[in-house]
């Protein structure tokens, strides 16, 4: 079994494979959700030895956090770790806003804390920077949480490097979580600099809504977030199928599906220690924990870099 890892600086330690958890209540993101399927998916991951829960307040506005609160409560604290976070708010208009402003995300953060039932919260991320408040800012008001106990770990999503290195200014990011994937590896060139401040690179959109799962053909049809992405459009879609299936023999090799070498793949880049692949059923969250049984070669890893070439920036 592979060792749990530690998130940056702090103490908190997770097992590499998280569960993210935007389809558990996310009904602003996907439609016709199983609540009570989406609590059992929970309880399947911390069963299942899966102890990073990952979801935000936009996932549902609240619900996500609210059903993982209920559910938590069927086990003991030390068996399971929460991250969250936050930036949204909408105006009088009803229209979505982000805010990065220090008095805003203490505000936040308490709220979160209230929905999920805890007295700590184990990481907390800046969802998406606004335009106006100083990074370093918006980070030093985590930070005072952090000092009160009410946060554990400091996290910061969707900056960019220059953001981010202001953000981290005075050394108090642990974790950032960006877009990163097979199709999209633009943010490689973060790596370097995270893995020299010791922080943590979780990637989100790991598997692309299940493109990089092998699990479609050029029939399948979507009606929700997956309909509006180009990825999933025209020939840009079969072109990624076809990539897609140059993995199977990859995965025919170490008895798994596709899912599993991509996802063991991103654990072989620098400080990229913890993926959150999501899940919509139970038996979807013991599929992934399979990642752990695939040990790539040097020779796969640069074939699954001639499929997918790094991006040229």
């Amino acid at each position: 079994m592979m060792k749990n890892v530690k998130l940056g600086k702090s103490d908190i330690d997770v097992f590499p494979i998280a569960l993210g958890t935007n389809a558990v209540g996310g009904h602003n993101l996907y439609n016709n959700l199983d609540e009570e399927q989406g609590k059992e998916v929970v309880r399947t991951a911390i069963k299942s030895g899966v102890s990073l829960l990952d979801t935000a307040y936009i996932y549902g506005l609240g619900r996500s956090e609210e059903l993982i609160g209920e559910t938590i409560k069927e086990f003991s604290r030390d068996e399971y770790k929460i991250a969250t976070k936050g930036a949204h708010y909408f105006d009088e208009n009803n229209e979505e806003r982000i805010s990065n402003k220090p008095e805003f995300l203490k505000e936040q953060v308490e709220q979160s804390l209230k929905r999920l039932q805890v007295d700590y919260i184990d990481l907390y991320y800046i969802h998406f920077p606004d335009d106006e408040t100083p990074k370093n800012e918006a980070v030093a008001a985590l930070k005072e949480l952090k000092d009160q106990g009410k946060i554990k770990a400091i996290g910061v999503s969707n900056f960019s490097l220059e953001q981010l290195k202001e953000a981290n200014k005075d050394g108090y990011v642990d974790v950032v979580q960006l877009e990163y994937n097979l199709l999209n590896r633009e943010n490689e060139h973060i790596f370097e600099y995270t893995s020299e401040n010791n922080i943590t690179f979780i990637p989100y959109f790991p598997l692309v809504s299940g493109l990089l799962a092998g699990k479609y053909t050029e029939n399948t049809k979507f009606d929700d977030l997956r309909a509006e992405n180009p990825d999933f459009q025209g020939e840009k879609f079969k072109e990624n199928l076809e990539k897609v299936n140059k993995l199977r023999s990859i995965a025919d090799n170490h008895n798994v599906e596709v899912a599993h070498v991509v996802l063991a793949f991103y654990l072989t880049r620098p400080s990229l220690d913890v993926i959150i692949p999501g899940a919509k059923k139970p038996e979807q969250v013991i599929a992934n924990l399979k990642t752990l049984d695939v040990k790539l070669t040097n020779s796969e890893i640069n074939t699954i870099n001639q499929i997918f070439p790094k991006s040229i920036k």
